[in-house]
């Protein structure tokens, strides 16, 4: 059996783990169950559980004392309370320490496996095994580019993921890396777009003690950090020209120096890059060398944007639900008719990240179990039915968002020129898109 749909009942009435165990193995889960709660830690240290349903009122240990027990050591487990013994105040200690749900005994059987049903669904990735973070995808390009990502994951070969902001490049990069053989070593993570120029070459490369006015001691860079493991270079393509050769002499050589220093350094990693800009535009106005590239790009990704996939956003917007109903410990069950007619409208110009954003923030201000409009950023209420951007700040706001989104095609995605061409700084514009939720 799969442990991808392993479920651990616990309740110290043995007739109930029996029957719950028969009716979750007829519909292909595993089911392990225990009547003593103190059994439950070596349990979870020695199998992969991936639901936990379990009692509140037991022997021994409560079931909210267990809850909170299991919620820090195995924070990512969701975890679904049942108690014969319904109040208030069991139900809100239940969702307080992070229950997503508590069903009330007699249980009403086939209410309880839709929510596990829905529970595992929202969680599986095209692979059948429930990850930390998931790719999720019903979508036949998107699972063309997975079986393509599963391929080239085992290899040592450089990989260039391209695609719009918040399409899930650095996701991708670290699915890459837990299928590939350097799995148990690093992955060294580095924005390009981040870091200023004249700071980079020393993140990258590390520098030693007085190799520059502010070196006072000695500084190992990512290269030398990601040693046996992987570095994942984003938004490659806003790197300077200056700073492309001594990666591309990284790649040929597999040895670097460090600044100010002479000693070289040898380097055995993989390189995993990304960008959301058109690398052979850049190429053709001398702005991105071409060996480089080729260097780079052995196997290429292409992430389409999600107004491209619509199936995957319901999906995807149940699984950000379940992960914030854990993090802020609310159980938020689904979003209205309207939500979802809202959801689809949209074109989601900063893609998953945008959503996950505005899911986080509708399950914060929801007060009940479903979201509604009235939860959602005003730039998502103007699609809805009887709501309008009549305000100054909402016209003010699709103000800015546009002249934000004209200077960042101008300048072809290059976030340090749109913000010259806006007078204003970078940190500022990166405040700015935050703000409006284009980050």
């Amino acid at each position: 059996m799969n442990d991808s749909r392993t479920v651990l009942v616990v309740d110290d009435e043995k007739e109930m783990c029996l029957s719950l165990k028969e009716i979750l193995e007829s519909r292909g889960y595993e089911c392990l169950y225990v009547t003593n709660p103190g059994d439950v830690a070596g349990i979870m240290v020695s199998r992969t559980i991936d639901l936990v349903l379990m009692d509140i009122k037991m022997p021994g240990m409560s079931g909210i004392d267990l809850l909170k027990t299991i919620r820090k050591n195995h924070g990512r487990i969701p975890i679904v309370m049942i108690t014969g013994y319904p109040s208030v105040e069991n139900v809100v200690k239940a969702m307080k320490y992070g229950a997503l749900n508590v069903f009330v005994k007699p249980l009403k059987i086939q209410t309880l496996l839709s929510e596990v049903e829905r529970l595992f669904s929202s969680r599986r990735n095209l692979t059948g095994r429930l990850e930390d973070e998931l790719i999720m995808t019903e979508n036949p390009v998107m699972r063309g580019i997975m079986k393509n990502i599963e391929k080239a994951a085992p290899t040592d070969a450089a990989i260039l993921i391209s695609g719009e902001s918040g399409t899930g490049k650095e996701l991708v990069a670290s699915f890459i890396h837990r299928k590939s053989v350097r799995r148990d070593r690093p992955l060294v993570k580095v924005n390009c777009a981040a870091i200023p120029d004249t700071l980079l070459e020393s993140e990258l490369f590390g520098h030693e003690r007085g190799a520059f006015t502010d070196a006072v001691d000695e500084h190992a860079g990512k290269f030398e950090l990601a040693h046996g493991g992987t570095i994942f270079l984003d938004e490659i393509a806003d790197m300077s020209v200056k700073t492309q050769p001594k990666i591309l002499r990284v790649l040929q050589e597999k040895t670097f120096e460090r600044l100010g220093g002479n000693r070289i350094y040898n380097t055995d990693i993989r390189i995993i890059s990304a960008t959301n800009r058109d690398i052979r535009d850049l190429i053709e106005r001398g702005l991105f060398r071409e060996d480089l590239y080729y260097r780079l790009s052995v196997v290429t990704i292409e992430l389409p944007p999600l107004r491209e996939r619509r199936e995957d956003l319901l999906p995807l917007v149940d699984h950000f639900i379940d992960k914030f109903n854990v993090q802020y410990g609310r159980s938020v069950r689904g979003v209205s008719e309207e939500v979802k007619s809202v959801f689809m409208k949209h074109d989601w110009p900063g893609n998953i990240r945008e959503l996950k954003n505005c899911v986080e923030r509708a399950v914060i201000f929801s007060e009940g179990d479903t979201i509604e409009t009235a939860h959602l950023g005003s730039q998502y209420r103007e699609l809805g039915v009887g709501y309008a951007m009549n305000t100054l700040d909402n016209l003010q706001e699709s103000m800015n968002r546009a002249i934000i989104s004209e200077a960042l095609k101008m300048s072809g995605g290059n976030r340090e020129q749109a913000a010259k061409l806006l007078n204003i700084t970078r940190k500022t514009l990166y405040n700015r898109m935050k703000k409006l939720e284009m980050e």
